[in-house]
């Protein structure tokens, strides 16, 4: 066992993560309750974070299956609704 401290740079603990500061203001903008106001300022931060325009109705396929499949697996969802995941799931995994 090691007692030797490191160094770790000040900035190491101020200095936000970039992707989730990108993830803040795409939450900001699919918040229902967040005024116009503060939308369009993270839709600006997320425009020059990235150089094209957000777009807060794109979902990410990887969250999108794991939905899925958490729903065939759930014992609580109908068995219609769990066939209706098994062939949005299997279209996606094409």
């Amino acid at each position: 066992m090691s007692n030797t401290q490191q160094k770790v740079p000040k900035s190491a603990d101020t200095e936000p993560d970039p992707e989730n500061v990108y993830r803040g203001h795409k939450a900001t903008i699919s918040n229902p309750n967040t005024s116009e106001a503060a939308k369009e300022h993270s839709r600006q931060v997320m425009e020059e974070m990235t150089d094209e325009p957000p777009n807060s109705d794109e979902k990410d396929p990887g969250n999108v299956a794991r939905g899925l499949k958490a729903s065939i697996n759930n014992h609580n969802v109908s068995d219609e609704a769990r066939e209706r995941a098994k062939e949005k799931l299997n279209d996606l995994e094409g």
